[in-house]
């Protein structure tokens, strides 16, 4: 009786523990994010993207970082109020679904626009949304394939 106490009060924290993942916790689970976790820490901004939301977050892969060459990323990871910059290019306020997308200008958390087209699929200015919906407690996750740079 004991064990199976054990065992379905273990079992229940772990469902409770999956179901209640932010979106940091999301994309960090998700494998293909390591750089851009490791952006998010460098530029303190982990405790926002855990905060209540909710955020709809453009999240570049580790090999949309990669695509940026390795002394302008190395660069760029040690600037934190350009690399804060950048990262909050990337979050739009609010929880936008994939079928609630539309084109035209959508402002960021950082203050500046991105261009969103959904001609031939979609597109936030020149990265190509290439996973959609990934929703998380406090918003939702859309994967890209670029990182995108404010003006």
């Amino acid at each position: 009786m004991k064990k199976t106490l054990i065992a379905s009060v273990l079992s229940f924290g772990l469902v409770l523990s999956a179901q209640a993942k932010d979106i940091v916790d999301t994309a960090v689970a998700a494998g293909s994010f390591k750089t851009l976790a490791t952006a998010l820490t460098a530029a303190g901004l982990v405790d926002t993207l855990k905060g209540q939301g909710p955020f709809t977050v453009f999240a570049p892969t580790d090999d949309a970082f990669a695509k940026i060459p390795k002394a302008d990323l190395d660069a760029l990871l040690k600037d934190k109020a350009k690399l804060t910059a950048v990262l909050t290019y990337h979050v739009v306020a609010g929880k936008v679904m994939a079928a609630d997308v539309k084109a035209g200008q959508v402002k960021t958390i950082q203050g500046s626009e991105l261009t969103v087209t959904t001609a031939g699929g979609v597109k936030v200015n020149a990265a190509n949304v290439v996973k959609t919906d990934i929703v998380a407690d406090n918003g939702v996750i859309h994967v890209i394939d670029t990182v995108v740079i404010p003006k």
